[in-house]
């Protein structure tokens, strides 16, 4: 008979993990919480509009594609992805803005004519990236990060100093450039990492080399078209996916968990594994004397910040806008101070807007515009209305000064999400939006152990465990654990 295996959480670690353990003959179930799954990714259609709820950037292509070849598929077999062109703008004050080039001729020359000297200075930084890439992306994520001896590899060991590991992003970029756009726009993909960049180690300029050279994708229909394709994998496989299931607790037996336990119904089962929050499941799920870490372990943590969002729809179609659009005309390190250093609603904050529609006409309907806008910020805030409805009409004011145009008074949906949303949603701790910073003292073999250090057959994965937050590193977190389980659960 089959191992039976419950995956508790749908985003995207547990469609990833069940998957592969259901392909290798176990017998899966994903029990979510939500009435759809995807997690963070899930979607909502209203009014002919049809809206991402969370992440919007296509990066690192190569790892979904990895993921969909183990399973006899390529991505085109299961969606039409399209690369963007310009990658994004982004916009430094009035009058004022860059578009990121996906031709990375092009990108050498809009940086040499930001800076002299940049273009090649820019072709030396992406080339360390890329080895950073190569090797931090084949090699290490795909580890488990039990002990350090899964590190001890030549080409690794070889290596290290070439990876950065001991020197900030912050540091490494200065270094090279000193025009403040050149380096904003360089630091800006940390801010998905969750951590200030004088705190990120230098190793992540391999995202630098994800964003300026692999690019800036979007698969047509929206990102949940990626929860779909993974889903029709899952089910060809064989998983079974249960939702509108609230896990409360487990039951025990001679250091194992024999079931999950929702309301009255039990899911009995040989091994279990914690896709959702990690810090729910074992502070609020597992009995104090079978957790891995206390409460204070968890409040020392770092966490990657939480997010205002708004999804708007607007009854025209908007100009000066591409589908992917940043908005740096305040202070970067203000704003950074105020998520990571002391932690309070902005006073000036950067903020994202996502048009999905300028790209494609499927998401919103015709003559219309569908418009995601985000605003990082501190975890654990308190979050009202009145709050959300400053920071919106603060926002709306700076896009419609930056993009020259009136947009409020022509929004025609409109809805908010932010820190209570994702703990009721997600259980998310002290309401993170992107898990775990990725800090260099939570890297590898420091972040919260995948395996449970006294249940032998529990074990967790996503975005608060190896390899860390955002969609590729999840879809890794699941095909590792998946491994994990098949090594140790017999």
């Amino acid at each position: 008979m089959n191992k039976k295996v419950i995956v508790i959480g749908g985003g995207f670690a547990g469609l990833s993990s069940a998957a592969c353990l259901a392909k290798e003959g176990y017998d899966v179930t994903i029990l979510e919480k939500n009435e759809s799954i995807g997690g963070r990714a899930r979607q909502f259609k209203v009014n002919g509009f049809t809206f991402d709820m969370g992440p919007s950037w296509y990066w690192m292509p190569d790892v979904f594609e990895k993921f969909y070849n183990l399973f006899g598929y390529t991505t085109s077999d299961l969606y039409e992805l399209e690369r963007l062109d310009p990658g994004y703008r982004v916009h430094f004050g009035e009058n004022d803005h860059v578009d990121v080039p996906a031709k990375f001729e092009q990108l050498v020359d809009l940086f040499e004519s930001i800076e002299e000297g940049s273009g090649q200075n820019l072709k030396k930084f992406l080339s360390q990236a890329e080895y950073k890439y190569q090797v931090g992306i084949n090699d290490l994520v795909y580890k488990p990060s039990k002990s350090l001896t899964e590190f001890l590899d030549w080409r690794i060991v070889s290596g290290v100093f070439k990876m950065d590991l001991f020197k900030s992003i912050s540091s490494e970029i200065r270094k090279l450039f000193k025009n403040p756009k050149l380096i904003e726009l360089l630091e800006f993909p940390v801010l998905f990492l969750g951590a200030k960049p004088q705190s990120t180690p230098a190793l992540y300029s391999l995202m630098n080399y994800a964003d300026l050279k692999l690019g800036t994708w979007y698969p047509k229909g929206g990102m949940f078209r990626i929860v779909e394709a993974m889903e029709k994998i899952a089910r060809e496989q064989g998983v079974k996916i249960e939702t509108g299931v609230e896990i409360d607790r487990f039951e025990y037996r001679n250091g194992k968990i024999t079931s999950a336990v929702s309301g009255s119904d039990h899911y009995d089962a040989d091994v279990f594994i914690g896709a959702g929050d990690y810090h729910h499941i074992e502070q609020k799920l597992v009995d104090k004397q079978y957790r891995n870490y206390s409460e204070d372990y968890w409040d020392k943590r770092t966490m990657a910040p939480s997010s205002l969002l708004f999804y708007l729809g607007v009854d025209k179609k908007l100009k000066n806008l591409n589908h992917h659009n940043l908005f740096f005309d305040e202070d970067f390190t203000i704003h950074a101070k105020e998520i990571y250093d002391d932690p309070k609603w902005p006073s000036k904050p950067l903020f994202y807007v996502c048009a999905p529609s300028v790209t494609d006409e499927t998401v919103a309907p015709e003559g219309k515009e569908n418009l995601f806008i985000l605003i990082p910020t501190a975890p654990g805030l308190e979050d009202s209305e009145e709050m959300r409805e400053h920071y919106y009409e603060l926002v709306m004011n700076r896009l419609e000064r930056l993009t020259k145009q009136k947009i409020a008074d022509s929004v025609i949906y409109k809805r908010s999400y932010a820190h209570k949303d994702f703990k009721n949603d997600y259980h998310a701790f002290k309401g993170n939006a992107y898990g775990l910073a990725n800090t260099l003292r939570q890297t590898a073999i420091l972040k919260p152990a995948m395996h449970s250090k006294k249940l032998k057959n529990l074990l967790f994965t996503g975005q608060l465990t190896v390899p860390g937050p955002g969609v590729p590193p999840s879809l890794i977190s699941g095909q590792v654990v998946a491994k994990e389980v098949a090594k140790s659960i017999n």
